[in-house]
């Protein structure tokens, strides 16, 4: 690592949870479906503002804005945010597949010094 990326902040994701909405699934798609076998539950990735390697393209444009909020110093507490969530650090996002979405957990991380 540069002296540069030991100082920037990073974030990590987490995925908590991958879900199904079944009743949907058989209404709308063709053939059995599953949950998104992109992921997989505890699965951990670092990243500062591009995408971490082999993460989903489709999840990653829909909580991309999340991480630079967190990597800008920004929170999900305070302001218009108040009361939201307990870790000013910490945001849970998903991505925006209605049959199979998966839940991610957040965190900004201290840079290494």
């Amino acid at each position: 690592m540069t002296p540069q990326e030991t100082t920037r902040p990073t974030c990590k994701i987490t995925v908590i949870r991958r879900t199904l909405n079944p009743e949907l699934a058989e209404e709308y798609c063709e053939g059995e479906v599953t949950p998104c076998p992109c992921f997989t539950e505890g699965q951990e990735f670092v990243c500062s503002l591009g995408k971490p390697e082999g993460f989903c393209d489709w999840a990653w444009r829909d909580i991309h804005p999340m991480v630079a909020v967190l990597l800008a110093g920004g929170n999900f507490s305070h302001g218009i945010f108040t009361g939201w969530m307990k870790n000013e650090r910490t945001m849970i996002g998903c991505c925006s597949d209605g049959i199979r979405p998966v839940v991610f957990r957040i965190e900004l991380i201290e840079p290494f010094r």
